[in-house]
């Protein structure tokens, strides 16, 4: 039997890596809307300049998150899922296996070694992180508390982010994609009940620790059924094989965390504005959404086939699937990035502005999610052009690039933040963003690794084409929004019906609500058909993205 590929297996391996991105995607997608709609709860409950909880709280949320894409999903993504892929070619499941489950034995370690050493110095690490909070005693108090509460979510989700490279280099992506949804519906029912933002605050801090065990344990239990002899366990094993994987970590978890660090640098400067926490939180929810639904579902799924390729020596096979990787992503990111800078304030606005949450933090938010959005393709492209180097085992380059990306961040954003204050921040974050981008792009084609190909390209240029159409529509709707919802209030009922769903009190649903819905809905629609139109993306293969081998 010949093992000769025939020219259409790379086709069909790339429809693969498609394929699982779309799971990943689509399952993220409902965890981003459960996010908007935890969002959405918070806001109205906490609001963001005019109450103090609202920072405390948002800073308890960041704070784990932050460590917990450092230590776990940077170092693990980068580390770990090649070394494991590769253990199952070579060894065999049991040995990847045993490999595996050592991993997790000496990650839990570090990780609730770390958390325990955070938990003690939690007053003081508050101080080095917030110092603009040191003006308000009682804000900085409940911040710690809080932050005390959220941080064993951390061990949690070292433990989910691994089982979750565990699924992924099996080939099971739907439960690691769905297991974020767990922790906005647990999140949800522990703020939904309360009556003042204290305890809105206090119940949804209690609630990510709640979520984090039940995320773990899901996929605790979904590895077992795929057949991984994992278990849990928290005493470490300093094999060679681990020690290898930890020094291939170390400089791993800093690349695929530079866009993590570049958002706390903004938050640290950031703590002396009052509200500007909750307002670069929010924010981040916006231009998380394309991050998440295309550069981490992307690169999810493209890290191990990449790993698999290389590793079999398949060059023509790891060009294909980055250069579908590569416009997969900016078939997604581009509209994403026109959205946010054409109509900021229009999506704020119609989305958030409601009881705690007033017209001047939606305006702030708006200026934010400007500077994030033109900086949303960078954020997605880091996500998809790290495997290229981790699948190669090569975690040092994309470690010097996000140091780069850091220095970036750190002048553009303090001196942008002199003059147009909060905003400067965001400015920084996307301005190095692209600097790492590129910067791997350069090396990738320097080093002979990649670089885009010429049918690639077109498509490229076609997708940018559609964007281009979509921005003139979303300009014109940003313009002319009070006769948009004008039109629709003539349909809306004065009393009764959707003037009348409420969230804390407030009406939730009327004609500014569903005309960002509308235009949005027909922004989306314009695009996909400009993308058939062109020929960027073909009805066909979509079909093939969801047809089963």
């Amino acid at each position: 039997m010949s093992n000769v590929e025939t020219p259409e297996a790379p086709a069909k391996k790339s429809s693969g890596l498609l394929r699982n991105s779309l799971i990943n995607s689509s399952f993220t997608l409902i965890s981003r809307f459960a996010g908007f709609a935890r969002d959405l709860v918070l806001a109205a409950y906490l609001g963001a300049s005019g109450n103090i909880m609202a920072d405390a709280y948002a800073t308890a949320q960041n704070f784990p998150n932050l460590f917990r894409r450092i230590f776990a999903e940077g170092a693990f993504s980068s580390a770990f899922v090649p070394s494991y892929s590769a253990a199952i070619e070579r060894d065999g499941k049991e040995a990847a296996d045993k490999m595996a489950h050592d991993a997790m034995a000496t990650l839990v370690f570090i990780t609730v070694a770390f958390c325990l050493v955070c938990q003690f110095a939690m007053p003081w690490l508050m101080y080095i992180l917030k110092p603009g909070f040191a003006v308000d005693p009682e804000k900085m108090k409940w911040t710690v508390i809080f932050t005390q509460i959220t941080m064993p979510y951390l061990p949690c989700m070292a433990i989910v982010a691994h089982l979750a490279g565990v699924l992924n280099a099996r080939g099971r992506f739907m439960l690691s994609a769905g297991v974020p949804i767990l922790l906005n519906a647990v999140t949800l029912a522990c703020i939904i009940p309360t009556h003042t933002p204290f305890w809105s605050a206090m119940m949804g801090s209690v609630g990510t620790i709640i979520a984090g065990v039940l995320q773990a344990a899901l996929l605790l239990w979904g590895a077992r059924k795929t057949g991984a002899h994992v278990s849990l366990s928290i005493i470490p094993v300093f094999s060679k094989d681990i020690n290898k994987l930890l020094l291939l970590a170390i400089p791993g978890a800093l690349a695929a965390a530079a866009t993590q660090l570049n958002v706390f640098v903004s938050q640290f400067f950031s703590s002396a504005v009052v509200g500007a926490t909750m307002w670069l939180a929010i924010a981040d929810r916006f231009y998380q959404l394309p991050l998440g639904l295309v550069g981490v579902a992307i690169g999810t799924a493209l890290l191990p086939a990449l790993s698999r390729a290389i590793h079999a020596e398949d060059h023509a096979h790891a060009q294909n699937t980055m250069d579908q990787a590569f416009v997969f992503s900016m078939v997604f990111a581009l509209p994403a990035a026109v959205a946010l800078c054409a109509m900021p304030f229009f999506l704020v606005d119609g989305i958030y502005t409601r009881g705690n949450f007033h017209h001047n933090d939606s305006v702030q938010v708006g200026y934010l999610l400007f500077q994030y959005g033109w900086g949303v393709p960078a954020f997605v492209l880091t996500r998809i052009l790290n495997p290229a180097f981790f699948a190669r085992k090569d975690t040092f380059g994309p470690m010097k690039f996000a140091i780069v990306s850091v220095i970036v961040n750190i002048c553009v954003g303090v001196t942008m933040f002199q003059f147009i204050g909060v905003p400067g921040l965001a400015m920084g974050t996307s301005a190095a963003a692209w600097v790492n981008a590129l910067l791997m792009i350069f090396f990738l084609a320097k080093r002979k690794f990649w670089i885009i190909g010429g049918a690639a390209l077109r498509r490229l240029l076609l997708v940018m084409l559609a964007a281009a159409v979509m921005a003139v529509f979303c300009l014109a709707a940003s313009h002319f929004r009070p006769v948009i919802e004008g039109v629709v209030s003539v349909f809306l009922p004065q009393q009764n019906g959707l003037h009348d769903l409420a969230i804390s009190g407030h009406r939730a649903v009327g004609a500014k609500e569903i005309a960002v819905v509308l235009v949005s809905l027909s922004g989306v629609f314009l695009y996909i058909a400009l993308l058939f139109a062109t020929r960027a993306f073909r009805p066909s293969e979509l079909k093939a993205l969801i047809r089963r081998r």
